[in-house]
């Protein structure tokens, strides 16, 4: 298990399963706000479910139309657990803001340099802990 410190975006707890990819995702078409699904299917996590997951995205394609669908799904239950990234993502740190004062359901973001960032794979387990403390778990069974 690997110990790492990152800078808080958005201060809380959250573990799960990570969810990686090295590029941006658009969660205006990309992300289905119903059920979690990622729906872009240019994407590379197409098909894959990001509902409780720790997800592990560098930055988002678009605009304010991230924070809406992040925010309905916070709403409707299927939001990412918490969010790690590269660099503070204005657009995804605002839903999680905002999910707090609206659903007091607001998902943790932590960014980790980069080379750390790109060691992250699917399959990881993650737990992001306070302080922006992260343990990631990326032994794979044998």
């Amino acid at each position: 298990m690997e110990r790492v410190k990152g800078n808080i975006i958005i201060p809380g707890t959250a573990q799960g399963d990570v969810l990686a990819s090295i590029e941006p995702l658009s969660f205006w078409g990309g992300y289905d706000q119903h059920t979690g699904e990622i729906i872009d299917r240019r994407h590379p996590l197409s098909g894959e479910n990001g509902a409780g997951r720790i997800l592990a995205l560098p930055f988002t394609r678009g605009s304010s139309t991230t924070t809406a669908i992040l925010l309905e799904s916070v709403r409707r239950g299927v939001s990412p657990a918490g969010i790690i990234t590269d660099r503070a993502d204005v657009f995804l740190a605002l839903a999680s803001v905002v999910a707090d004062e609206m659903y007091e359901r607001a998902f943790p973001m932590v960014a980790v340099e980069s080379e750390i960032f790109a060691r992250l794979q699917s399959g990881d387990k993650a737990r992001i802990l306070e302080g922006g403390v992260i343990e990631i778990d990326s032994s794979q069974p044998s």
